[in-house]
């Protein structure tokens, strides 16, 4: 099962999605046992979890970037070329830092929780012009 390839039918059908909740970037040497994290990166300095924010507060783990993730509903193929380059711009063009995450089925974008409305509008601008 395939995702969709073509640039322009992804910007045209991407349906940007807020998700409720507030997430946070912290990294550890241990993963603890009860955490349940949205995604986790093992890097040669430790592992990255993004999390819910309460779940890092209640494992009293440390973080100074509190974000809103933002699905895109398309099911995009993990070889398409150019989603996350226009993604980007299109936030840049606001002043907004993304952090992306593919997962299998859909993109998924952390960006500062201040500007999770503002990122949405502008995303459903980009796909508004790509119609």
């Amino acid at each position: 099962m395939s995702g969709e390839r073509d640039l322009a039918a992804l910007l045209a059908t991407m349906e940007p999605d807020l998700q409720p909740g507030r997430y946070v970037f912290t990294t550890t040497t241990r993963v603890p046992r009860t955490a349940n994290p949205v995604a986790l990166i093992r890097e040669a300095e430790g592992v990255t979890l993004v999390l819910d924010q309460q779940q890092a507060d209640s494992l009293e783990l440390p973080y100074t970037y509190i974000a809103a993730m933002i699905t895109l509903r398309v099911h995009s193929s993990l070889d398409a070329v150019g989603l996350t380059a226009a993604v980007a711009t299109q936030l840049a063009t606001g002043g907004i830092s993304c952090n992306v995450v593919a997962g299998y089925f859909h993109d998924h974008l952390f960006v500062p929780i201040d500007k999770a409305d503002l990122a949405v509008n502008l995303l459903r601008d980009l796909t508004r012009a790509s119609t």
